[in-house]
């Protein structure tokens, strides 16, 4: 378990469209562009081996890609080389954090200065989901699955924790980066969870008014 004290105040950064990674989540990365091989080495060489994942966010009018205002910092747990050279990857996400400011320096890849004030709850257990209708989420989220032609192992589902379950899902869905960031701003679980099915039922409605479950 990290503390607060164990956080540093800059991160390098990996700036990765669509990438959602929560706390208590994993999140598997393939690492091929020369300026983020050079990132994990460093972060590897480190005693905490972190890096934070934020979307880029670009601004009309603004020169070069700008980022997101929150992000999440993960601990490298698994990593392994291919022949080529390549890392695959697996970040397990310890807290999220806002980015202040971008900090310059002679690495290839992005650094920021971070605050982690307000994420305390990212630090303790898994949350729960006192609101959560699991046989209601569930009967959705079969029609969702249905309906766009994909399969998955519905007993590891229902067998899955709150927390687990809404985050997995989060993460691995299909959904726009601005909905992926909307998710990972979310401030409790049952905020998340909410984001969830509204995006669930907006796919299943195509815009068309139905009832939402809540």
């Amino acid at each position: 378990m990290f503390k607060a004290a164990d956080l540093p105040e800059t991160l390098a950064i990996f700036p990765l469209p669509g990438a959602l990674l929560l706390p208590r989540s994993r999140l598997p990365l393939h690492i091929f562009e020369p300026r983020y091989l050079a990132m994990l080495d460093d972060a590897l060489k480190s005693e905490k081996r972190l890096i934070g994942m934020v979307q880029p966010n670009e601004v009309p009018g603004r020169e070069g890609i700008g980022l997101q205002t929150i992000g999440c910092v993960g601990r490298i747990t698994q990593f392994s080389e291919t022949d080529d050279h390549r890392y695959l990857v697996t970040l397990t996400g310890i807290s999220r954090f806002r980015v202040l400011r971008e900090v310059d320096g002679f690495t290839p890849y992005r650094r920021c200065e971070v605050s982690w004030d307000g994420f305390d709850r990212d630090l303790g257990p898994a949350e729960h989901d006192a609101q959560f209708d699991r046989a209601a989420f569930m009967h959705l989220l079969q029609r969702y699955f249905e309906t766009l032609d994909l399969s998955t192992d519905w007993e590891t589902l229902k067998d899955a924790n709150d927390e687990l379950l809404i985050n997995s899902l989060s993460m691995l869905l299909d959904f726009e980066p601005e909905d992926r960031q909307a998710l990972l701003e979310a401030p409790s679980l049952g905020t998340r969870r909410e984001t969830l099915v509204t995006l669930i039922e907006f796919a299943l409605r195509g815009g068309a008014g139905e009832d939402m479950i809540q």
